[in-house]
């Protein structure tokens, strides 16, 4: 498989009104003992039940002397919540990141994906130590505390930047290619944020996003169609498959996440989730990016779900996006389904 990204934890130390995900926010008391030991619980079984090997074939760099696909290694993005705080950091991260290098050999691409403003130069060296090869800091947009304003973004990536640097990391954009046996092998770092012209600039319509009316996607914005999306996700073994995988070991096609999982990986292994959803018209259509045909084989038309994608916002305005007819579709059908 070429990418997994695993939510290690849902605790996080701020509580951001653009996030996709309602239980990212601080705890306290039992209930920060309850998220932690969730993660602490179950990390290494979920790890145990990823692919015995993290690598893919690329159909777009086949070798010429005999057409075959060339083998690439994959990566594992671990992320949040944010996974530097200590405790996560000391008791879920680290030995996660060691269990994963111990599993593939040094056969993965290990990364790390934070806010970035709790990193230090402590906490850095602690990472590299561990095997990561890139660090990938998704905190720099407007929408984030104290960044808020061109100057405070710039003057956090600068920082950042001076301090990735002084580890010899490398800009991800001055990189040669795709790491491993096919590319540039060096530990690197990206920087970004949901802002217009990067990751998600509409938003998805979840969590504190939706509820807080943040996310101006449409119909156009059909963001099951492109990485972090379902696209391919069912096409493991190729170029384009992603999957995201919660603490509690729930498997979804997308990071957006689909109304329920797709299994589980505390009862069974990855690939057997996988292909057991292989030639099922549902999974099919949202791995080919077409959420819209997903129901057909349940009665729902195309006309139907642009239906169910459509709502009326609370101050009169029509709001479109095709995640909303997915959930519909979960809801009235995929979910009574499964009951039975």
């Amino acid at each position: 498989m070429e990418s997994i990204y695993y939510v290690a934890t849902v605790l996080c130390h701020r509580r951001c009104q653009h996030c996709y995900e309602d239980r990212f926010h601080p705890y306290h008391g039992d209930e920060l003992q309850r998220v932690l030991g969730e993660s602490r619980s179950h990390y290494a079984q979920i790890i145990d039940n990823f692919p015995d090997r993290m690598t893919w074939l690329d159909l777009n760099d086949c070798d010429p002397s005999t057409g075959a696909p060339r083998e690439k290694v994959g990566r594992i993005i671990i992320s949040g919540g944010e996974v530097l705080q200590e405790a996560v950091r000391e008791s879920v991260l680290y030995p996660a990141l060691e269990l994963l290098h111990q599993k593939y050999q040094g056969m993965v691409r290990l990364i790390v994906q934070t806010t970035g403003d709790l990193l230090n130069e402590t906490i850095l060296d602690e990472l590299l130590s561990r095997h990561v090869w890139q660090i990938s800091v998704s905190g720099i947009d407007q929408h984030h505390q104290g960044m808020e304003t061109a100057e405070s973004r710039q003057r956090q990536v600068a920082k950042l930047t001076s301090l990735f640097e002084s580890r010899g990391l490398v800009h991800e954009e001055k990189l040669a290619g795709q790491g491993g046996p096919h590319g540039d092998d060096r530990p690197h770092f990206t920087i970004f944020g949901a802002t217009e012209d990067q990751w998600i600039g509409s938003l998805w319509p979840r969590g504190r996003a939706w509820s807080n009316g943040l996310s101006t996607a449409t119909l156009r914005d059909n963001f099951c169609n492109r990485w972090s999306g379902a696209l391919n996700f069912l096409q493991y073994r190729y170029n384009g498959s992603e999957v995201s995988v919660e603490p509690n070991g729930d498997v979804f096609p997308c990071c957006v996440k689909t109304k329920a999982p797709i299994g589980n990986l505390l009862e069974e292994k990855l690939e057997s989730i996988l292909d057991r959803l292989i030639g099922n018209p549902v999974y099919e259509a949202l791995s080919m990016g077409h959420p819209e045909r997903m129901g057909i084989s349940h009665g729902w038309s195309i006309e139907k779900f642009i239906e169910a994608s459509t709502v009326k916002l609370p101050n009169g305005e029509t709001y479109q996006n095709l995640c909303l007819g997915c959930d519909r579709f979960h809801e009235e059908v995929l979910i009574p389904l499964a009951r039975h």
